[in-house]
C-alpha cells in the first residue's frame, strides 16, 4: 500500500516509520510518504494561506497549491484522497478495514481555520472525521487514520493480532494478563492459567460484553 500525505508540516509524521508501521515499510509493505505543500506555491513568498472571503478569524489555505501538490503527487488520479476534517464522516473500524483495501491513499491535511472548498472540489477530496472536536492541523487525525489501516492490511500485523480486540467483534476487548502470575498481590484469573481453551474463550466473551454494557452500550444496541 502507498500513502501519501500533503501537508505544511511534513517533520511530524516521523512517528510513522517508526515501531509497527515502520515496519512494515521496511518490509516493502507500505509506502509512506509526507509532502511540503509549501513546494508547490506559486507566491514568491512561500505563502499558502490568506484571509476568508466575509470575513472571519483566522486564514484559510489557498487552492492552488493544493491543486498543484496533488496533480504532482497523484497524476493518474489513482489513489483515494482524504481530506481530514470535523465535519467528515466519522472514522471507525469498519472504515479502517475499507480504507485497507485501496492500493494507495492520498491524505490532505488543513491547517488553520481550513481549505478553500475549490481545492476539495476539483480535486475529488472525501471528508474523514475522527471525532467530534477540533485539532490545530490534519495532521495528527491523518496519522491515526494511517496507522488504524495499516494493522489490516496483510502482513503488518502477526497473523490473527487484528482478530480479537476491541470492535473486532462489535465489543470492546477483554482484559489481557501476562507473567508474573501474583503482582503487588493480585493474581491472574485463574481460567486463563487453566489451560481450558473453550472456558478461556467463554470467559473473555463474557468479560467483552461486560465492559462493552458498562463503557459502550451503544454498541450492543
Amino acid at each position: 500500500m502507498k500513502i501519501d500525505f500533503l501537508t505544511l508540516f511534513p517533520d511530524m509524521f516521523s512517528p510513522l516509520h517508526q515501531s509497527i508501521t515502520g515496519r512494515a515499510e521496511r518490509a516493502g509493505i507500505a509506502e509512506i510518504r509526507a509532502h511540503d505543500i509549501r513546494q508547490y506555491t506559486k507566491d514568491r513568498h512561500f505563502k499558502c494561506d490568506d484571509v476568508p472571503y466575509g470575513g472571519g478569524a483566522g486564514m484559510v489555505m489557498t487552492p492552488q497549491p493544493i491543486v498543484d501538490a496533488v496533480r504532482a503527487v497523484d497524476p493518474d488520479g489513482k489513489a483515494r484522497r482524504i481530506y481530514m476534517s470535523p465535519r467528515g464522516r466519522v472514522f471507525d473500524a469498519a472504515a479502517a478495514k475499507e480504507l485497507a483495501e485501496e492500493n494507495r491513499l492520498l491524505f490532505l491535511c488543513g491547517h488553520y481555520e481550513g481549505v478553500d472548498e475549490r481545492a476539495l472540489e476539483i480535486c475529488g477530496f472525501e471528508e474523514l472525521s475522527i471525532g467530534d472536536y477540533v485539532l490545530t492541523g490534519g495532521e495528527l487525525a491523518a496519522m491515526i487514520v494511517a496507522d488504524a489501516l495499516l494493522r489490516f492490511v496483510p502482513g503488518v500485523l502477526s497473523e490473527g493480532s487484528a482478530d480479537e480486540e476491541s470492535f473486532s467483534a462489535g465489543l470492546l476487548e477483554y482484559p489481557q494478563y501476562t507473567r508474573p502470575a501474583v503482582f503487588e498481590g493480585r493474581s491472574v484469573p485463574e481460567v486463563l492459567l487453566s489451560g481450558h481453551h473453550e472456558k478461556i474463550a467463554e470467559w473473555r466473551r463474557k468479560k467483552a460484553e461486560e465492559l462493552t454494557a458498562l463503557r459502550r452500550p451503544d454498541l450492543l444496541r
